[in-house]
């Protein structure tokens, strides 16, 4: 092989090889911000893995919301009617929060089933659902309609407590 030819030989392959270097770090640098969806259901199934950010949804139940309050701490309770996920959360709780309002916590999957929450999203009304839940809905052989309806009735039920409270 002549000497000019082992040359670019050797440049094509370090280039080659450095790009390799460039797309594995790239790939792992991405693996760690990924922030997975899991409904209730595939929790509780064991889809969701352990001690890694993910995104779960669905429902605030009725009657789960317990605040500290001596502090900012709050568990509450996401369904998605089918099963349900107790959260923990520290931290001040969007305006939007509240119960059989529709949420989205970030947060970490514990050993015993509950999720620590880093970040919880509330949503702006009952008929709005992430494409993720009604995805997620439909492969456990729920429809999101079914979930809207049951959203629609916990807000009737809502409104008409705060009803009652104005009127005592």
């Amino acid at each position: 092989m002549r000497a000019k030819r082992k040359q670019k030989l050797f440049v094509i392959l370090g280039l080659v090889s450095l790009a390799a270097i460039a797309v594995g770090l790239t790939l792992y640098a991405l693996r760690s911000n990924i922030n997975l969806f899991f409904s209730p259901v595939q929790i509780a199934a064991g889809d969701a893995p352990l001690a890694r950010q993910i995104r779960a949804g669905g429902m605030v139940k009725k009657g789960s919301v317990d605040r500290d309050k001596q502090s900012l701490e709050v568990t509450f309770t996401v369904t998605d009617y089918v099963d349900d996920l107790e959260v923990r959360y520290s931290g001040i709780l969007p305006d939007l929060f509240r119960e059989g309002q529709g949420v989205v916590v970030v947060g970490e999957l514990q050993q015993d089933g509950w999720l620590r929450a880093d970040q919880v999203l509330a949503r702006h009304d009952e008929n709005y659902m992430p494409p993720e839940v009604a995805q997620a809905l439909e492969e456990s052989g729920y429809s999101p309609q079914d979930y809207q309806a049951k959203a629609g009735e916990l807000g009737q039920w809502r409104d008409a407590q705060s009803n009652n409270a104005n009127l005592n």
